[in-house]
């Protein structure tokens, strides 16, 4: 450090010249000439305090000691350090070790420290005071704490023996460092002491003085001095007009109560502030010529001191009590004694009830341990009590306060239980109680983080602005750290997130937190009133009452977000609960593992604990051509709606800040397993490998979206308040651009491209990449400052040119914002260059498609080329554009006319499964890894108007180069064009997603689930022209059975099962684990038709009528010849299996399939066996012969409608027909 320090060797001349030197040129005053008297009395107080502890060690100077000026200090100390002059080294160390504990100690240097302590900033008007202590001399002023401040040390010359010194802080933006004076300062020349008022003093103690406030004639006359015990010392209140404190006396001796009658005293003459770091609690003091004024918003009048009062210590010998009696009046007094206002203590107020509870005030002293964040002054006590000092102007303080400083706490708050995520009791001061210092800390201070270095005037903003309470301010500080987590210092400066960007705009960080405060703690008007929140009893401030805070909300990463979702999706993940329980017996290893090999789950923000809000910056990836919120954990894919099941069209929305709190979590299962059966379905060994794809959806209607703010670097000297961010100088943009109109999108996939000439002989890899066609609308452009000029047009170019354009690389990240019938300008900037956007001579597009496609031109969109939406309304040019997205009609959707198969519909998905992929997929070979990664397919209902009962639909997705689009799940509702209509070989008509397809998700699922019951028809509805229901539930009666199959299948290769073993020859089956599977086919009427009904598997045992535990038995009996089948003609059954008609078993089955427990009335819920995108016509109805005694009778029957079986159920007013089934069982048990 470049100070006038003497070599640790040096001579003593050499150091009494150096030191001359200094005082001469530091201390001397500047309007007197130096003297030899006044330089030699600094060397005599250093030579006094160097030898008092008697370690001259061979000489009386300190030579290994310099003297330091404050110039020095602020200019070359950067380091925190501390000097003691009477220290040895022996005992620093020692010191230093008993620190070391805890923390990093304070570095010792050996500097002398001179100056004059004074509470004048510099300016010598009385506007310069504020209550602050300095340390001046010629080269500067520094501000100071001392503990014990002596009113008489003010204006004098002071040797400082031991201090220490603290650089200015990130949070403190003056520049400045601050001194801590930890002993008493030794003054270079005697102190005068001010002889004061005449003793003895007349003077009134609180009781005579409260009474006297009554008495307005008596006061205009009378300017008493009051004396009595301090037992009340508010905080230093600072405000744009003055500042003040407010001091209570109250009787030497108390009679009863703890508090006792007190008289409230203010001060606010600015050469008396000093006074609050002199005055200690519990000891007495007289305070002279006192005046009472009246305070605005304030009952009753009050003292307060005058330019002339003085403050000083109570000594019983110099006083005398004033006798009122003579001055006013017994009778008077007596009077007026009835009606003085009764001061009342904490203890005489009873608790409120209900939710809401009472602080209690008391006095604690402790040892700060932890600086849990500095700004907004919270702290931790002895390791066991949290403690905010942000309800005071605690200015000071703040750059005192770290771990080892002892803080005496006078009349503060205890809450306990405040919640918000607080566990620990907390003390709390308000303006009231004053934070007294006790003792300093030897540790050096802890590096504050950005956040902590800017968030000061935000969480002022907070107290006193919104008044918030305790809980929430807790909550409010945690949520800003969760926030500034995510966003800061890579995507966001912290200055940026946490400063106003003007006085009339809150800062970021303010917006993001308010819907939650406005909510929970509306902007209050007016503001805190500081003489109230003192003077008034029962006492009243934001700390008094409070309730228990429930954490309103949380601000997750989004790589926590995706990480706590991916944990409730794998914790949800149960094999036995995603399938059907009665099902899923009858399932083969292969049917079981794909149906288990997707599955979903979408999780609300109000499945967490608390509710999550999204907060993340929207980015565009063209690396995967999707919407991406991201913050600093990572990135998160997303869904985007506009209004109105709009698509997102508008790019400006990449670099914005995004806030959600309604959402969909959605977590996509992809399991790879191998369970042999249902059995062994809670086993997770089969389970050989698990993935998830993890992304969220969300309306921007339901979300608050702002612009990021500019980079800028704030001024090192800019004051307290933070300043607007500096308008950058606005460069010219140079550029060109040229409308288009979209009018068809293909799907985002890997292509193959011709490599460009003088490219690399290297194999090109399929690239990510989309095309769009559209035509142009007018010519280039050109940038004329703020707008576009006028098209430049070349011959044909004002009418429509066909254009198809290629996005790949980079520019991949238009791709969400594409979107047909949209009007776009593409934007190159750079200087205008000819014909830029003509027809790319290097197209990897052959001529064909361009012809096929009916495009005149092929450009490739290049990677700085900037995509911008335009309102085709705003451009007078273009004719009105439809909005309405083309759509097959029904007819043509389910007809065999294949003039046109590419078809265009709206839809709701009824359900997503995985299944083998098509043979021979195209651009794979039928052995690769790529074919093999299956398809998806999707079960939807097409939407059409005037369509009762949508028809429903499959479609297939699949390829190896297709990325699975986001959003394609149950329930939700999506627009796909240019879908592939196909027919399958047993006529129906199926969709198959093809590179052309265009499709978007018009709604989201529904976030509850609403069961529509299924509609209840009769039988012959079905054969009636025009709509029907697929599914429905009719009131039917079992008439005959036609045919029932009972069998023991291999779960691996379905070959049929013996006595539990596999028939198929040289079976290699990995397990010799069978499933039952079984069928029947029944004849069902309504009395308006007739209904063929195939029920399966379980739904065989309702059929039967068998309960669970008797259907159990019967596959048991199955289980040994491994198939029975029988089949029904007239009245006898043929049996088809190795057992012998006789058996008991074929007996039983003949027997109960004949019987009234079978042929019963049922409520049947059906669909249709035929599905509605059958195409080929419906049979005929065919004449049948009829027999009706020895007349023949021929009529038309209609034919019989062919069902599925989804359940069968008995009807509420049937009785129990099980009887004869039962003696049935137990007749073949027994046989």
């Amino acid at each position: 450090m470049a100070t006038r320090r003497a070599q640790a060797v040096g001579t003593e001349q050499t150091w009494l010249e150096n030191a001359r030197d200094f005082i001469q040129e530091t201390l001397c005053p500047a309007d007197k000439e130096p003297t030899i008297q006044f330089t030699q009395s600094v060397i005599d107080c250093v030579k006094t305090t160097w030898s008092s502890q008697g370690r001259n060690q061979g000489s009386t100077l300190p030579l290994s000691y310099g003297f330091a000026s404050v110039q020095d200090l602020r200019s070359y100390q950067c380091l925190p350090c501390c000097s003691h002059l009477t220290w040895s080294s022996t005992a620093y160390q020692a010191w230093a070790q008993e620190a070391g504990l805890s923390g990093a100690p304070l570095p010792r240097e050996r500097l002398l420290l001179v100056g004059t302590l004074t509470d004048l900033s510099g300016d010598l008007e009385q506007g310069g005071r504020n209550g602050s202590l300095y340390v001046k001399d010629n080269t500067g002023i520094l501000g100071c704490e001392l503990i014990d401040l002596d009113l008489s040390w003010l204006g004098h010359l002071f040797l400082f023996p031991s201090w220490g010194y603290l650089p200015p802080a990130k949070w403190n933006r003056s520049g400045e460092g601050h001194l801590e004076l930890w002993s008493a300062p030794v003054p270079v020349f005697p102190l005068t002491i001010s002889t004061g008022p005449p003793t003895p003093i007349p003077v009134l103690y609180p009781e005579a003085a409260c009474r006297l406030l009554r008495h307005r004639s008596k006061l205009r006359v009378m300017q008493p001095n009051l004396a009595g015990k301090l037992v009340r010392l508010s905080a230093l209140v600072k405000s744009k007009k003055k500042a003040y404190f407010i001091l209570s006396l109250g009787e030497l001796s108390p009679p009863d109560s703890q508090m006792g009658g007190h008289v409230s005293i203010i001060v606010q003459v600015p050469t008396q502030l000093v006074w609050h770091r002199a005055l200690w609690p519990g000891r007495a003091y007289v305070l002279t010529e006192l005046r009472a004024s009246k305070i605005h918003g304030h009952r009753y009048r009050v003292w307060t001191t005058k330019p002339s009062s003085h403050l000083l210590p109570l000594k019983p010998e110099c006083v005398r009590e004033l006798d009122l009696d003579l001055e006013l009046g017994r009778t008077l007094l007596e009077a007026d004694a009835k009606t003085l206002p009764r001061t009342s203590s904490i203890q005489d107020r009873q608790e409120q009830k209900g939710p809401a509870r009472d602080s209690t005030l008391l006095s604690y002293t402790g040892t700060v341990t932890a600086v849990l964040n500095q700004p907004a002054g919270l702290y931790e006590l002895d390791g066991q009590l949290g403690l905010c000092l942000s309800y005071q102007q605690f200015h000071s303080l703040r750059r005192v306060v770290r771990p080892g400083v002892r803080l005496e706490l006078q009349d503060v708050h205890l809450l306990q239980s405040v919640g918000g995520g607080t566990r620990r009791p907390v003390l709390a001061a308000c303006l009231r109680g004053a934070v007294l210092l006790r003792g300093f800390s030897r540790l050096k201070p802890e590096s504050q983080s950005s956040l902590h270095a800017w968030g000061a005037y935000l969480y002022e903003k907070l107290v006193w602005e919104r008044q918030l309470g305790l809980p929430l301010y807790l909550w409010v500080t945690k949520a800003l750290e969760e926030l500034a987590s995510k966003l800061c210092p890579h995507m966001l400066r912290h200055h940026q997130f946490l400063q106003c960007a003007s006085p009339a705009s809150p800062s970021l960080a303010l917006q993001l937190l308010a819907p939650t405060l406005d909510v929970l703690a509306p902007p209050c008007v007016p503001s805190r009133n500081a003489h109230k929140e003192i003077l008034e009893e029962p006492h009243c401030c934001p700390l008094q009452k409070y309730s228990r805070l429930q954490t309103p909300c949380s601000f997750p990463t989004l790589a926590a977000l995706k990480e706590e979702g991916e944990c409730k999706a794998w914790d949800s993940f149960d094999p036995k609960t995603l399938l059907s329980a009665p099902e899923v017996a009858h399932l083969t290893s292969c049917q079981l593992n794909q149906r288990l090999a997707w599955s979903w789950l979408c999780l609300l923000p109000s499945t967490f604990q608390p509710a999550q809000v999204l907060v993340g910056v929207l980015v565009a990836s063209s690396h995967k051509g999707c919407l991406q919120l991201r913050d600093q954990s990572g990135s998160l894919p997303c869904l985007l709606l506009d209004k109105h099941s709009q698509p997102v069209t508008d790019p400006w929305l990449i670099g914005c800040l995004v806030r959600a709190e309604r959402f969909q979590l959605v977590i996509e299962r992809n399991v790879k397993s191998s369970f042999p059966s249902w059995q062994e379905l809670g086993m997770e060994g089969f389970i050989q490998d698990q993935r998830a794809r993890v992304y969220v959806q969300f309306l921007l209607a339901d979300a608050l979206i702002w612009p990021m703010p500019r980079t800028f670097l704030p001024s090192a000297t800019s004051s307290t308040r933070p300043q607007p961010e500096p308008s950058l100088p606005e460069v010219p943009h140079v550029g060109q651009s040229r409308l288009f109109l979209l009018s068809h999108k293909e799907a985002l996939m890997k292509r193959n491209f011709c490599a460009p000439p003088g490219a690399s002989a290297a194999v090109a890899k399929p690239t990510l990449s989309f095309h769009v066609s559209g035509r142009w609308l007018g010519g280039t452009q050109r940038k004329e400052g703020t707008g576009w000029g006028p098209p430049q047009l070349k011959g044909d170019e004002n009418k429509d040119q066909k254009v198809l354009l290629i996005f790949m690389g980079p520019s991949v990240r238009w791709f969400e914002f594409l979107h047909p019938g949209q009007v776009y300008r593409l934007v190159a900037p750079g200087p205008p260059t000819p014909a830029l956007f003509e027809e790319d001579g290097s197209s990897c597009i052959s001529q064909r498609p361009l012809e096929l496609a009916g495009c005149t031109s092929c450009l490739t969109v290049q990677d700085a080329w900037i995509l911008e939406h335009e309102r085709s309304q705003d451009i007078p040019d273009i004719p009105g554009i439809s909005k309405v997205l083309p759509e097959s009609s029904l007819t043509d959707l389910l007809s065999d006319n294949f003039t046109d198969s590419l078809v265009s519909f709206s839809a709701e998905i009824l359900s997503r499964t995985l299944c083998e992929p098509f043979p021979a997929a195209s651009g794979t070979k039928p052995g690769s890894t790529e074919a093999r990664k299956g398809c998806v397919k999707i079960t939807v209902a097409v939407e059409a108007a005037h369509c009762e009962f949508p028809p429903h639909l499959d479609i297939y997705i699949e390829g190896p180069h297709l990325p699975r689009p986001l959003g394609l799940l149950p329930g939700a509702r999506v627009y796909f064009k240019q879908l592939e209509k196909r027919v399958s070989r047993s006529h129906n008509v199926y969709c198959y997603f093809q590179s052309s397809t265009y499709m978007h998700v018009l709604s989201f699922p529904p976030e509850t689930t609403v069961s529509v019951p299924l509609p209840h028809v009769y039988l012959a509805r079905l054969l009636q022209g025009g709509q029907t229901p697929f599914q429905a539930i009719a009131s039917c009666h079992i008439v005959s059975v036609f045919s029932l199959q009972l069998l023991w299948v291999c779960a691996h290769c379905t070959s049929l099962s013996v006595q539990g073993r596999c028939t198929h020859q040289g079976s290699t089956c990995p397990t010799q684990t069978s499933v039952s599977q079984a069928s029947i086919r029944l004849l069902v009427e309504d009395g308006t038709a007739e209904a063929v009904v195939t029920c399966r598997n379980h739904q065989v045992a309702a059929a039967l009528g068998l309960c669970p535990s008797e259907w159990a038995s019967l596959l048991e009996l199955v289980k040994g010849p491994g198939k029975v089948a029988l089949q029904f003609i007239g009245p006898e059954a043929q049996p088809e299996s190795s057992a012998k008609t006789d058996e008991p078993l074929t007996l039983f089955l003949r027997s109960l399939c004949t019987s009234l427990s079978v042929l019963r009335p049922v409520e049947l819920s059906f669909e249709l066996e035929r599905k509605p995108s059958k195409i080929i016509p419906l049979e005929p109805p065919r004449l049948q012969q009829f027999q009706r005694g020895k007349l023949p009778l021929l009529t038309h029957v209609n034919p019989r409608i062919q069902l599925s079986c989804l359940s069968i159920q008995e009807p509420e007013h049937s009785s129990s027909l099980g009887a004869f089934a039962s003696s049935c069982s137990e007749t073949v048990t027994k046989a």
